[in-house]
C-alpha cells in the first residue's frame, strides 16, 4: 500500500489518468498521451466557461463549415469524446487544427510530477488493471474524482494545487 501525498495541480493528475485509462482500453503509449491531454484540456476549458474566466466561441456554423480539416473521428475517453486523427504514428488528438504530441505531454507530465511520476504511474497502472477494461470504461472519471487532489471551490480554486494522496488510490482497487 502506498502512502505518499503530492502537492499538485489537477490537470497534470487528469492526463496522466486518462493516459493510463486509455492505454488499460488497447491505445498506446503515445495515442494516450494525446489523449490524455486533449482531455485535461477540453475539462478545464469547460471549467473556465463554468467560472467566467474563459468566454464561449461565437463562431457561427456557416464559419466553421468553411474551416479545412483532415479526416477527424471521436474517441470516448472518460466519459467524453475527444477529436482525434490517424496519423503516420498512430491515433492523435487534435487540439484546433494541430494534433497533441505526446513529446510534449511527456515533458508537461514530467516537469509537472518531476521524481514522483514513476511511482505515481504504477500506482494508476495498477488501479486501472484491477478493472475490466468494460468496467474501466465506465468507471474512469468517477474514480477521478475521488482520488483527484482537493482544491477550493470556484475562481479560487483556477490553477491551485492540492494533495494527491496515493494510498487513496490504492484504496480504489477492485478486489479480484
Amino acid at each position: 500500500m502506498t502512502s505518499k501525498t503530492i502537492s499538485i495541480n489537477r490537470a497534470p493528475v487528469l492526463t496522466l489518468w486518462a493516459a493510463i485509462v486509455a492505454e488499460r482500453l488497447g491505445f498506446d503509449e503515445d495515442e494516450g498521451l494525446s489523449l490524455g491531454k486533449a482531455l485535461a484540456g477540453l475539462t478545464a476549458q469547460t471549467k473556465g466557461r463554468r467560472l467566467g474566466i474563459y468566454k464561449p466561441h461565437e463562431e457561427g456554423a456557416k464559419e466553421a463549415r468553411e474551416k479545412e480539416r483532415g479526416e477527424e473521428f471521436w474517441i470516448e475517453l472518460c466519459g467524453r469524446p475527444l477529436p482525434a486523427k490517424n496519423s503516420e504514428d498512430g491515433i492523435r488528438a487534435v487540439k484546433g487544427t494541430q494534433v497533441i504530441e505526446p513529446g510534449g505531454v511527456r515533458r508537461y507530465l514530467a516537469g509537472k510530477f518531476g521524481d514522483d511520476l514513476g511511482q505515481v504511474r504504477s500506482t494508476m497502472q495498477r488501479l486501472a488493471k484491477s478493472y475490466e477494461p468494460k468496467e474501466l470504461a465506465e468507471a474512469a472519471f468517477n474514480l477521478y474524482e475521488r482520488f483527484r487532489p482537493a482544491i477550493p471551490e470556484g475562481v479560487k480554486g483556477w490553477g491551485a494545487q492540492g494533495n494527491l494522496d496515493l494510498g487513496v488510490i490504492d484504496r480504489l482497487m477492485k478486489k479480484k
